[in-house]
């Protein structure tokens, strides 16, 4: 399944930086970023729900926001894309 992962943590703090540094790296680990807070991951099940306990385990829930969406098939579903980015094609073919 498709997931996205968008955050905003509070960085007006030194804790909340470190925060922010974490859970991009968590991000990082998993899915490709598409935007500063935004990552796009092709995960099955149990990778979705080891993402989601590592990204609560990173964020203080009283001071940011985070949202996973999970688009479960991507049959008809399509991303129309402006601007300079452009995102890896997780189902074409894989070039070395």
């Amino acid at each position: 399944m498709l997931v996205l992962v968008c955050y905003d943590v509070n960085t007006e703090t030194r804790a909340g930086r470190r925060r922010l540094r974490r859970v991009a790296r968590v991000c990082e680990s998993t899915g490709q970023r598409v935007q500063k807070s935004v990552f796009e991951c092709q995960l099955d099940l149990a990778r979705f729900e080891a993402l989601e306990r590592d990204l609560l385990a990173e964020i203080d829930p009283s001071m940011d926001c985070l949202r996973l969406y999970r688009i479960p098939g991507t049959r008809g579903f399509e991303v129309i894309e402006h601007g300079t980015f452009k995102a890896v094609d997780f189902d074409g073919p894989l070039v070395l």
